[in-house]
């Protein structure tokens, strides 16, 4: 049985695991296990996922944090997306991580099918094609924006999420150093890699 969901835009399924610990190593060959950019994560979760639903859309794609796997500006130890299908009303998570975490195993999971009731317009699906602009890029424009802030507040970390909202004509990239109440945050167009609006 499926489950009814409502996946706000800003959100991710998975919930974002605190960084701590050092950098795991590869028993095998020794070498530092690497955080990834966004779209390296996103084409491993979207070759299971369009085996779901040959009317695959994208609702969200969001980094986590995960212990002993250091984030560097926009590249993660671990991404989360959620595929949604207008067929079937139906959405889906995927997590990619560089490592085993937890219950998270390294490589691509899959949650369960939920109910998905269409796009809102805080939250609204959208082609794979419309998403051009990797994390990585979109850090480093949200940057030229951000960086006298981000370097008076070295201690706080960037969060990115992509997602639609009607108030936008693309997906854009969501950039958050810190927190909503003690942070500074960034809006930077997916297709284009420009910054669009600082909302602190």
């Amino acid at each position: 049985m499926v489950k009814k969901v409502s996946i706000a835009f800003m959100a991710v399924a998975a919930g974002v695991v605190l960084a701590a610990g050092t950098v795991p190593q590869n028993t095998a060959t020794g070498a530092t296990v690497e955080p990834v950019a966004a779209k390296t994560a996103f084409w491993e979760m979207y070759k299971p996922a369009r085996g779901w639903a040959a009317d695959l859309m994208v609702l969200s794609l969001g980094s986590n944090e995960v212990p002993g796997v250091n984030s560097d500006a926009g590249k993660f130890g671990m991404w989360t997306a959620v595929f949604v299908s207008p067929g079937r009303q139906e959405a889906r998570t995927f997590t990619y991580s560089v490592v085993a975490n937890g219950n998270t195993p390294k490589g691509v999971s899959a949650g369960a099918a939920q109910r998905w009731t269409g796009s809102t317009p805080q939250s609204q699906a959208f082609r794979v094609s419309d998403f051009a602009i990797d994390s990585d890029a979109a850090y480093r424009a949200a940057l030229t924006k951000a960086g006298a802030w981000v370097k008076q507040h070295p201690d706080k970390k960037a969060a990115l999420t992509l997602g639609s909202a009607s108030r936008f004509s693309v997906p854009v990239w969501y950039v958050m150093w810190g927190s909503k109440t003690a942070g500074y945050s960034m809006f930077v167009n997916a297709m284009s890699g420009a910054p669009v609006i600082k909302t602190k």
